[in-house]
Order: structure tokens, then C-alpha cells, then sequence
């Protein structure tokens, strides 16, 4: 086929669809193998910052950017004319949920609409991948109809794959060349062409047998997390009642040496994947007639973890002689995870809504969120507070929400009146028998 052999010379021209977290990474990844990429985006910003050579992105550095833009191999466009040029196009859009009615649906409004954009334009010969977290059956059922309405059929004139994105913005220990990438494709001859784009990428191809085996292996990677965060967080409030410190039983259960996993609590689950994967599982079971009764039970108690904080909050300054209601207090780390500016499905801005609904007075400080619009929080936009000791020392409490490394703890926590640790940062600054700081609750 002439499009395995353009991969293997690295003369195929790549699209990228969707330039956000995972799209902006892949488009820097393709472009450092070697190929031409070109990215996609509604967003007239973003292209213009890439075209720049700069990065919308904490986690990718703007010289990647730069770099690929002056070696010519990295171009962004709002026109989405230029498909009828691009031999393989990774789709790397947005796939929510739409919290609607009893249960969480699938929302596809981003994957049909590059569909529909492509369609008029796809070159026969041509491979489209999609990337985005989906239930299993949606690119044979949703994305494959669309892309054929104009007569040419996949697996025969033009190529179909899936690969399940695996990115985790932050992690430093894994480079995205390095990841283990899983793909598929509608035939052998798809199959084909997609492990031969990936492997010129990604150190590690697996081909499964089906487009559904790559889709539902994706909604497992992120629903196993999710079910054993669930269940972490549910023995961290047992464990509260019982005067047990559940980092210690975590720590302690971790040296088994086989059969066991540690998972860490929190104030609740953030990001695309974990929060939305799980749902779009048990959507699809229904769509079978089956429940994922897992997938429930962690959601409950993974959706009440926010509330579980701000009930912890109001107990310490209650037993302090304080309440809730007018109290200042400071919430440190908005991100949904430590090291990172991404918010999306963020606990720590849920619970922030939840201390305002409660007539709390709430900054916050994050070195890597600015500021958080006003639809966020609920009342008002709101910016990032410099910390310093007299600033720290004006607050009820402080919360913290997020473990950012480049956070001074130990300073912040000398200077706090009340603390209250969803994440364990103050176990080792606490633990010596001379502590003497400010009240410490785990929450």
C-alpha cells in the first residue's frame, strides 16, 4: 500500500484535530519523528500562539514548540481545507459527559463535527485515527457512517483506526514516545497502516484484534483507577471515624510485596479521563442491558468527597470556637493534580463552590492557575494569592487541595492557624514529637 511505505519513509503528512492537551502533545510528538504536522483547531488563539512557536500548555514546553515551528515540520490552521493534503489525521477532541437527567450521558458533539469537517475533504488512500475517549461500538457506529456518506468506504478506500490517547500531563517519568501506545484498526489492512504510523512514533505498539477491544481497553485503564480510588477514599472515611491515620494503613499495606496496588485519597477525582471514562462504560452496558455496579458505587463516593472536605472544614473550626459561615479561608492547589495548570473536572474548584454556597470567604493560591473565571467559583472571578507569613496568618484555615512540589509547606504550615491535609503533605513535617504548629485535621 503507497501509505505504509510514505510512513515508513516519513514523507506522510500527519493532521492533528484538536489542539489541547492531548492534540498539542501528539502534533509535537509526530513532528519529532520526523514527519510534517499539521494541527487543526476551531480556536483562532491557540493556532496563532503555536504559529508563534509558543506553547498553550503548561506541560509542554514552548522551545518543543519552537523548535518544530522553525524546523518547519509543526504548521496550525483554522482551515480545515487543507485535510484534502493530509495522508493520516488523528482526531484528539473533547468527548465529555452531559450531566442530564438520572445518569451521565455520552457527549460526541466534538467528534461529529470533525467528522462532518473532514468528510467532504478525506482523500481516497487516506487514515483517519481516532483518538478520544469513547464507549466501545462509537467509531464503527458514530465516526464511520459520517466519514463514508460521501461514497468511499473504510477498510477499502480509506483507512479507519482507533488508538485510546495515554497522556498524563505533569509525569515527568514518562516521555510520550515512551508510552506503550494501543491500537486498531476496521481490517487488516487498517490495522496495518496504524501500527506502522504509530511504531515510527511510540517505542511500544500493542494491535489488538478490534477497533471495540482498544475502546473498551481504554474505559478499563481509566475505570480500574477509578473504582480503587473509590474505594481508597470510602477507607479514608471509615478509617476517620476510627481514629486511624489512612496514609499509615496505605503505607503499611503497600509493603506486601505482591497482590496489592496503592492508591492515594483525595478530596475527589479531576481531569478528561478518570472522572468521564467511567461513565462512558456504564453507558454502555446499559445500552446492553447490564449495570456496572462498580462503576456506581465508586462514582458515589467519588462524587462526595468535595462535600466530605468542606464537612471535615466546618467540624475543625467548629472545634476551634469558629464557624463556617464568615470564615476566611485559603485554598491552596486548584489544579486537578499536583504540578499542572489543567482544571478540567477539578475537585479542588468544587469544593471552592461549595465553601462560597456556605457563606465562607475563599481565596485561593496555585502558582500554576492564574486566576479561575468567575462560572467556575460560582460568584466572581477570582485571582491567585501570593503567599507570605502575614498573609497566612490572616486565614481561619488553609486547605489543601493540591500537592504541588514547588510549594513551601513547611513555611506555610508554621504560619497557619488551622490546616486541614486532603493530600499527606504535613505527615513528615508533623512527625516529630516536638511539633508544636497549628492543628493539623486529615480530610
Amino acid at each position: 500500500m503507497t501509505l505504509v511505505a510514505d510512513i515508513r519513509r516519513g514523507t506522510a503528512v500527519v493532521g492533528v484535530v484538536g489542539l489541547g492537551y492531548v492534540g498539542l502533545t501528539n502534533a509535537i510528538a509526530f513532528a519529532e519523528a520526523g514527519f510534517r504536522v499539521v494541527g487543526l483547531d476551531v480556536e483562532p488563539s491557540r493556532v496563532a500562539r503555536i504559529g508563534r512557536g509558543e506553547s498553550h500548555l503548561e506541560h509542554v514546553p514552548h522551545r518543543d514548540v519552537a523548535r518544530q515551528v522553525t524546523a518547519g515540520r509543526l504548521t496550525a490552521t483554522t482551515d480545515f481545507s487543507v485535510v484534502a493534503e493530509l495522508d493520516c489525521i488523528l482526531i484528539c477532541v473533547p468527548t465529555p459527559v452531559r450531566h442530564e437527567g438520572p445518569v451521565p450521558q455520552p457527549d460526541l458533539c466534538h467528534v461529529k463535527a470533525a467528522a462532518e469537517l473532514i468528510q467532504p475533504l478525506l482523500r481516497r488512500g487516506s487514515l483517519i485515527v481516532l483518538e478520544s475517549t469513547t464507549y466501545a461500538g462509537c467509531t464503527e457506529e458514530v465516526l464511520q457512517p459520517i466519514l463514508e456518506r460521501g461514497g468511499l468506504l473504510a477498510g477499502r478506500d480509506f483507512l479507519l483506526g482507533y488508538a485510546p490517547e495515554r497522556v498524563d500531563p505533569g509525569n515527568a517519568r514518562f516521555a510520550p514516545a515512551g508510552i506503550t501506545r494501543v491500537v486498531s484498526g476496521c481490517g487488516a489492512l487498517c490495522r496495518e497502516a496504524i501500527e506502522t504510523l504509530y511504531a515510527k512514533v511510540f517505542s511500544t505498539v500493542e494491535t489488538v484484534s478490534s477497533i471495540r477491544a482498544a475502546e473498551m481497553c481504554k474505559l478499563f485503564e481509566n475505570t480500574f483507577r477509578w473504582v480503587n480510588i473509590g474505594l481508597v477514599n470510602e477507607l479514608k472515611m471509615l478509617c476517620d471515624r476510627l481514629g486511624i491515620d489512612v496514609w499509615e494503613v496505605v503505607a503499611a499495606a503497600a509493603t506486601k510485596p505482591f497482590g496489592f496496588m496503592p492508591f492515594q485519597p483525595g478530596p475527589g477525582v479531576g481531569g478528561h479521563c478518570i472522572p468521564v471514562d467511567p461513565y462512558y462504560l456504564a453507558w454502555n452496558a446499559r445500552q446492553l442491558g447490564l449495570e456496572a455496579r462498580f462503576v456506581s458505587a465508586a462514582g458515589s463516593v467519588n462524587d462526595r468527597m468535595p462535600e466530605y472536605v468542606v464537612q471535615r472544614t466546618a467540624e475543625a473550626l467548629r472545634a476551634g470556637g469558629g464557624q463556617l459561615a464568615g470564615a476566611r479561608l485559603l485554598v491552596v492547589g486548584v489544579a486537578y493534580k499536583r504540578d499542572i495548570d489543567d482544571i478540567r473536572e477539578s475537585p479542588a474548584v468544587t469544593v471552592m463552590r461549595m465553601l462560597h454556597d456556605r457563606h465562607a470567604l475563599v481565596d485561593y493560591h496555585d502558582p500554576h492557575v492564574p486566576e479561575l473565571a468567575e462560572h467556575l467559583v460560582g460568584r466572581y472571578a477570582v485571582k491567585s494569592v501570593p503567599l507570605s507569613p502575614e498573609a497566612i496568618r490572616s486565614y481561619d484555615a488553609v486547605l489543601i487541595l493540591v500537592d504541588h512540589s514547588d510549594i513551601d509547606w513547611a513555611d506555610l504550615i508554621t504560619h497557619a492557624a488551622l490546616v486541614v491535609d486532603t493530600r499527606n503533605v504535613t505527615a513528615q513535617l508533623t512527625a516529630s514529637p516536638t511539633y508544636h504548629g497549628p492543628h493539623i485535621v486529615k480530610a
